[in-house]
C-alpha cells in the first residue's frame, strides 16, 4: 500500500477527512519554504502539496502564479525541489508529499530520471496539470516503476462518457477541480459540490479531494463533509505574500502561515463522519 492510500485509510478508521495543504518551493526562498514544509505536520497536515516553480503556470491564478516568481527568481529548480523533499524526509517518514506542476520543466529534466530521483527524494504521487489521458505514456511507465501514484484532476466539465478515461491508471486520490478557470479565483457552491462528487464516487474505489476554490476553514470542513480531503492553496500563499517585506520573507512568515494551516486542520477535525 502506497504511503497515501496508507494515510487516506487510516484517516477514514478514524472518522475523519484530510488535509492537504500547499507550499510553493522556494517561495519566497529555499529556507523559509523548507521551514513551512517541515513544519506543517506538527500543525496538521494529513498529505502536503509542493508545487514545482514554473515560468508558464496555465492553470493558476494571479496568487500562485506570483509565487511562482518568486520561486524562480530565488533559484528554483526540479532538483532543488526534490532536495527539498529529501531534507523533509530526514525526519518524517510518513507524512505522504505529492508535487503538482506542469510537464515541460520533466521532460527537460528527464522523465525516467525525474521519477527515479523523486522516489529516491521521497515522493509518493504527482499531479501534472497539462497531462491529459491521451498522453499519459509520457510519464506513467516510469512513475510506475518508482512507485508513484499518478493523480488525475476531475474536472466540473468532465462528463459521464469522459470520466473512466481520466481515471483509468489513477492513483492515490481523485482530485476534483471544484471550479472551471484559475486557481484562488472563487469558490465553488457546497450545492454544486453536492451534485459533483457522487458521479465520481460511483465511478471509482479512490478517495476524493476537492480543490482549487477552498479558502476558509469553514470552506474546508464543507469539503470534507462532501469528499474525503480538502486542498488549501491560494490562501495560504496569500498570507505568504501578505508577510513579506520587500519580497522577502519576514521572522514571521513561516509561522504566520503555519498558524492559518493549524487553524483550518482544526476546522477539519471538528468534522465528524
Amino acid at each position: 500500500m502506497s504511503r497515501i492510500a496508507a494515510r487516506i485509510a487510516a484517516l477514514r478508521k478514524e472518522g475523519r477527512g484530510a488535509f492537504i495543504p500547499f507550499l510553493e518551493a522556494f517561495d519566497p526562498d529555499r529556507e523559509t519554504s523548507q521551514a513551512i514544509l517541515d513544519g506543517m505536520p506538527a500543525a496538521g497536515a494529513d498529505l502536503i502539496e509542493i508545487g514545482m516553480p514554473f515560468s508558464d503556470p496555465m492553470a493558476d491564478g494571479p496568487i500562485i502564479q506570483e509565487a511562482g516568481q518568486r520561486a524562480l527568481k530565488a533559484g528554483a529548480t526540479l532538483s532543488g525541489t526534490l532536495a527539498m523533499v529529501h531534507a523533509f524526509r530526514a525526519h518524517d517518514r510518513e507524512t505522504p508529499v505529492i508535487l503538482m506542476g506542469y510537464l515541460n520543466p520533466i521532460l527537460a529534466y528527464g522523465p525516467a530520471r525525474f521519477c527515479t530521483d523523486a522516489q529516491e527524494a521521497g515522493v509518493d504521487g504527482l499531479i501534472i496539470v497539462d497531462l491529459p489521458p491521451e498522453e499519459a505514456d509520457l510519464l506513467a511507465a516510469d512513475a510506475a516503476r518508482a512507485g508513484l501514484d499518478i493523480i488525475r484532476l476531475v474536472a466540473p466539465t468532465t462528463d459521464a462518457a469522459r470520466l473512466p478515461r481520466v481515471l483509468a491508471g489513477a492513483g492515490g486520490f481523485v482530485y476534483y477541480v471544484s471550479i472551471t478557470g484559475i486557481t484562488g479565483t472563487r469558490s465553488a457552491a457546497i450545492s454544486d459540490l453536492a451534485r459533483a462528487i457522487p458521479p465520481i464516487r460511483a465511478a471509482t474505489d479512490l478517495p476524493i479531494a476537492i480543490g482549487f476554490g477552498i479558502k476558509t476553514p469553514a470552506q474546508a470542513a464543507e469539503a470534507v463533509r462532501i469528499a474525503d480531503a480538502a486542498v488549501v492553496a491560494s490562501a495560504l500563499i496569500e498570507t505568504l505574500a501578505a508577510s513579506l517585506r520587500e519580497g522577502c520573507a519576514g521572522p514571521e512568515t513561516a509561522a504566520r502561515v503555519l498558524a492559518q494551516v493549524r487553524a483550518i486542520a482544526d476546522a477539519i477535525r471538528a468534522v465528524p463522519r
